[in-house]
């Protein structure tokens, strides 16, 4: 590792401790550009990684509300703006109750590299809550998001910064939000929150788009060695917005799709995953996926487990953070898998990407694969910004170009470093490269 990305990641490691995820993020993007570093001096000279790992604003604050029994909470509200050199802050808000700064950051660091890939100018942001909604009514959600709104709506706006959805926030909760943010500001600022409703602005794919665009990575990658996903047997983890999307696009192109997850453990359905019956369990009534197997004739259901032991040619990890561990990697290689795409963020550990590197099994680190989301959600700012409404096969289509370009610019990054086929150096530096330039124009601020 070059001299200068050793003394920025321990300087790193001093002022930020007690934060591993975030060490995580930024120990495997600044390895990863090391050798970028070696080119440009400037960076040095102008200590554009001190910049570039320090967030420009972290934004923390406290959000009282009141329960159906009449009972006060208090949750703790974040957002961190980190980087806004291509554009308005972007990325979305995160409920749930591991959340905290550490967790923010580390998002809010990969979103950074992941919306420069998307070439659509956007920076990189991340914010939510340690709100947990599960088991919460619809009108504790609202007063909650309402609550949320009344602080957040002081650091966003469509030219400043705009946040989406992420794990426990849906339509519904962009819903809220953006109901409060209106009220608050007496302005129907319709680009200020992507994941809307199609009724009031929202986009036709947004919804499908990270778990489509996570599939057409790996059919990108499985193109370079001439090979298609159709016949291919997948397993993915997960069962939300992601999975399900990831499910229905895989078998669109002809993959069987045979397992999905949630926090109670999985199920192996050999006859194909039923998308239908999984929305109807995951999206209308909010269920557990043991009710699957519950549903479903033939289904095995699996508790308190990941679903890395089946064999199968696709690896989709859409669940959550480092959730694919060494063992993990191990069985999927020994198994037979070919490619990995990661559908959530960073759901690799670092031993477990180093394993699927070292046995050539085509990997897809997060930043890239699951970038379609966000990509989308620019998609839906565009159209927000001249009051047009797209259908769904030029969204799709748009979505198919950006996560094709994506592929094929961090492929020719790694032929251009001398490492052909390595994703997450490719990915990173050329997400790197594009904010750095941006950085180096603009100056020091």
């Amino acid at each position: 590792m070059n001299p200068y990305v050793e003394e920025v990641y321990d300087d790193v490691l001093k002022r930020d401790p007690n934060e591993p995820e975030f060490h995580q993020a930024v120990h495997e993007v600044l390895e990863s550009i090391s050798l970028a570093v070696d080119k440009h001096p400037e960076y040095q000279e102008t200590r554009l990684l001190e910049r570039l790992v320090e967030p420009e604003r972290q934004i923390i604050f406290r959000v009282p509300w009141v329960d159906d029994n009449g009972e006060v909470q208090v949750n703790r509200g974040y957002r961190v703006e980190f980087n806004s050199a291509l554009g308005p802050y972007k990325g979305g808000l995160r409920f749930h109750k591991s959340v905290n700064r550490n967790i923010i950051k580390f998002l809010g660091f990969e979103q950074i590299f992941k919306n420069a890939l998307t070439a659509q100018g956007i920076g990189g942001g991340k914010g939510g809550s340690d709100f947990d909604p599960h088991g919460r009514s619809d009108t504790e959600i609202m007063r909650f998001c309402q609550q949320f709104m009344t602080e957040l709506y002081r650091h966003i706006g469509e030219q400043t910064d705009v946040p989406a959805g992420d794990i426990g926030v849906g339509g519904r909760e962009i819903g809220y939000l953006f109901g409060m943010y209106k009220r608050l500001t007496n302005r129907f600022e319709s680009g200020v929150l992507t994941g809307k409703s199609l009724n009031w602005g929202g986009s036709l794919v947004r919804t499908e788009a990270t778990g489509y665009g996570t599939v057409l990575f790996a059919q990108s990658m499985l193109d370079v060695k001439g090979e298609t996903l159709d016949g291919k047997r997948v397993v993915v983890s997960g069962s939300g917005n992601v999975s399900i999307y990831a499910v229905e696009k895989a078998q669109q192109l002809g993959a069987d799709v045979v397992t999905v997850s949630d926090s109670s453990g999985w199920v192996l359905d050999e006859d194909g995953i039923d998308v239908e019956l999984l929305k109807q369990i995951k999206e209308v009534e909010r269920g557990r996926i043991k009710e699957y197997a519950d549903r479903k004739k033939g289904v095995k259901f699996f508790s308190g487990s990941r679903p890395w032991e089946v064999p199968c040619d696709i690896a989709l990890p859409c669940a959550t953070q480092n959730e694919l561990n060494d063992k993990d990697a191990k069985r999927l290689i020994e198994n037979g898998v070919k490619a990995v795409s990661e559908g959530a963020n960073m759901p690799s550990t670092p031993d477990a990407v180093d394993m699927f590197q070292e046995a050539d099994v085509l990997f897809g680190p997060g930043k890239a694969a699951n970038a379609g989301g966000v990509a989308t959600s620019a998609l839906e700012m565009e159209q927000n910004a001249s009051r047009a409404s797209w259908s769904f096969e030029k969204a799709e289509g748009r979505l198919t170009e950006i996560m094709k370009n994506i592929h094929d610019d961090a492929y020719a990054t790694s032929e251009e470093y001398g490492r052909p086929g390595d994703y997450v150096l490719g990915a990173n530096i050329t997400g790197f490269e594009r904010v750095a330039t941006a950085m180096l124009e603009q100056g020091i601020v």
